[in-house]
């Protein structure tokens, strides 16, 4: 059979496991030629062909519940689960999601870009079932990295309570989340995984087996059961600590098996209760370059498939935000030893991986645990050190009680740098940085702050870092920067709540924040040869605002235009209105920004362009609203 005519899961019950190596060739060889040409994540999918082949084999996915937690580790199931034939549009506008998404097959059965989750949805599947008197099986596969995560151990703990819940959390241990993970959590998968006795069993037991009378080379599935049985009989407490919390351990088995595999799944759907199947998985395999280089090929941009190096550019681009970040960062604690860089598994994403390898002591990695991560910060701000939370918008969404709680209502001196906020492109709705405008500035004590360009970040940095009257955050874009001059050293920090106005004009005033602000300028170009005279203001702080620079030029011009790089409501044009009503200002006011939607994958200028955010669209708005009349001139 070839995966092109595989439309239903449930075809690969049968199949042989010669024919089943034969589709796990067929998903790595598309999954390599489709991320090669679009980009995408490429080691966890890559690494779980088997496991995804081998428990589709014993799964009826007509009524069976499968939950895998993030989504860059299913893109084998997305091609077992008839989205083979359009593959090749990943993560493109209008085409396959990078992340499992209800709406776009009956199969994925939770949506989900974020850790840690899929044992909490499992579970409640799983409740659901009991409570309605049906009968299927529910499994969530989770990797090591996501079970860091505080929520997936509070599951566990949940789901070891019940013991006659039925549930299968399958464990791909790969040693990785995005970076190496850390924590002792990934220390005692590994100490499993490196057991002498395991070890011993796996390498020796069947060997000997094979050795018996009538067997021969091939060891029958009773066997394959028999030596697990007696792996688990060798080494007891191997899964001491999740037999302890109330599931039956299973493992480690080997991932890239298939005939291991669906043994040990057929018998783990035996067990009542909840039981952990515990797989150990090579990320990356079948790609050598990728083996070799987990973290760097945990996702790619288009790359050459022979050598695995990127496809040039067709022009040099300017350094990415994340990179003037990181260096900019680095420079500054190379000169005090107060700034702690704070990332949650995400170091080569934000920048911070130039902070680990310069000063390894200055530099912490919580795992994919934001909530911590925030709450740590607060305390190593409460003993005078200058912490940097450096997390992407949409992952600061789960320590909201945290910054809330314990940095706000204390007014702690943190500094939250938030990578990836606005339009991210590809990742579609899971990654937006849509909310963080509004969901910080509603909080007390809190400073909001964001640069036009990255020679304005290196400044905010230092602002950043020398304000220590409470909460301070930064939001910056993905992607590359204007390509503006940048300073080695010696920046100076900005005032804070000033803006800066970088235009004349008369007819109305155009106030951008952050990102906005170029793309403001050019709307005041075009503006212009349509004689309307915009003035052009970047605001820099959405709170507090400048309202001495807002205010006046919003009473002589006679006209607001706001523009932002994230949700309408509650954001940073709902701030300027709110001064303008403070201050008794009542003009009309136009604010361009992200509506009340979710915002799909596509690149970001195509995500603009849908949204009417690109300058020329920002242009014909604003004049349709505000354009003088023409008066009319009679004839005859």
């Amino acid at each position: 059979m070839h995966l092109s005519e595989l439309t239903h899961p449930n075809q690969l019950h049968g199949l042989s496991i010669a024919q089943l190596s034969q589709i796990a060739a067929q998903i790595r060889d598309k999954h390599l030629e489709t991320v090669a040409a679009t980009g995408g994540h490429l080691g966890p999918g890559l690494g779980v062909v088997e496991l995804t082949l081998a428990l589709y084999q014993t799964l009826d996915l007509e009524q069976d519940r499968v939950i895998w937690d993030v989504g860059h580790q299913a893109y084998p199931h997305k091609m077992l689960t008839g989205r083979y034939n359009n593959f090749h549009t990943l993560r493109q506008k209008g085409g396959i999601a990078g992340y499992l998404n209800l709406r776009e097959s009956p199969f994925d059965h939770f949506g989900a870009g974020h850790a840690s989750t899929s044992i909490s949805a499992a579970l409640g599947m799983a409740i659901a079932r009991d409570l309605k008197g049906e009968h299927f099986k529910v499994v969530a596969i989770i990797g090591d990295g996501a079970l860091t995560g505080g929520m997936a151990l509070e599951a566990i703990n949940h789901a070891g309570h019940l013991p006659d819940t039925n549930l299968m959390v399958v464990l791909n241990d790969n040693e990785m989340s995005i970076s190496p993970n850390v924590g002792a959590i990934p220390r005692y998968l590994n100490k499993i995984r490196l057991s002498p006795q395991v070890q011993f069993i796996a390498d020796n037991l069947e060997e000997q087996f094979k050795h018996i009378p009538f067997l021969g080379e091939n060891l029958t599935p009773e066997m394959h059961r028999i030596k697990e049985g007696m792996k688990r009989l060798a080494v007891p407490k191997v899964g001491a600590v999740f037999e302890e919390l109330g599931f039956t351990y299973v493992g480690p088995v080997d991932g890239h098996n298939l005939e291991e595999l669906i043994a040990t799944f057929q018998h783990a759907h035996t067990i009542s209760g909840p039981v952990l199947v515990h797989v150990a998985t090579i990320k990356g395999k079948g790609y050598a370059i990728a083996e070799n280089d987990q973290v760097g090929y945990h996702a790619q941009n288009p790359f050459d498939l022979v050598t695995g190096k990127a496809k040039p550019s067709s022009k040099p681009k300017p350094p990415s935000y994340s990179k003037v970040f990181g260096e900019t960062l680095t420079k500054l604690a190379e000169n005090d030893p107060r700034i702690i860089g704070i990332t949650a598994a995400m170091a080569t994403g934000t920048g911070l991986d130039i902070l680990q390898k310069r000063l390894p002591k200055q530099y912490i990695d919580v795992g994919i645990a934001e909530q911590h991560a925030v709450t740590m910060a607060a305390g190593l701000a409460t003993q005078g050190m200058r912490p940097v939370a450096t997390i992407y918008s949409t992952f600061l969404q789960r320590a909201y009680d945290q910054i809330v709680h314990d940095v706000c209502i204390q007014s702690l001196p943190v500094f939250f740098c938030m990578d990836r906020a606005g339009i991210v492109g590809a990742d579609g709705p899971t990654h937006q940085g849509m909310y963080d405008i509004a969901y910080l500035r509603c909080l007390p004590n809190m400073v909001l702050m964001a640069p036009k360009d990255e020679a304005e970040l290196q400044q905010m940095l230092v602002t950043g870092i020398n304000y220590t009257a409470g909460p301070i955050a930064l939001r910056y874009p993905r992607g590359n920067g204007h390509g503006v001059a940048l300073m080695e050293e010696g920046w100076e920090p900005l005032p804070i709540g000033k803006g800066e106005l970088l235009r004349q004009g008369e007819d109305l005033v155009l106030v951008a924040y952050g990102s906005m602000v170029y793309p403001a300028l050019q709307v005041a170009e075009i503006l212009k040869e349509h004689g309307m005279r915009a003035a052009v203001i970047n605001a820099r702080f959405a709170k507090p605002l400048d309202t001495e620079l807002i205010i006046p030029l919003a009473k002589q011009t006679g006209r607001v235009v706001t523009l932002e790089e994230g949700c309408l409501m509650g954001g940073f044009g709902s701030a300027v209105l709110e001064a303008l009503q403070d201050a008794d200002v009542l003009v009309p006011v136009l604010r361009l920004g992200v509506p009340d939607i979710l915002v799909e994958h596509a690149t970001p200028d195509e995500s603009k362009a849908d949204l009417g955010l690109t300058p020329p669209q920002m242009a014909e708005t604003i004049m349709a609203k505000f354009a003088v009349p023409q008066p009319t001139v009679a004839v005859g």
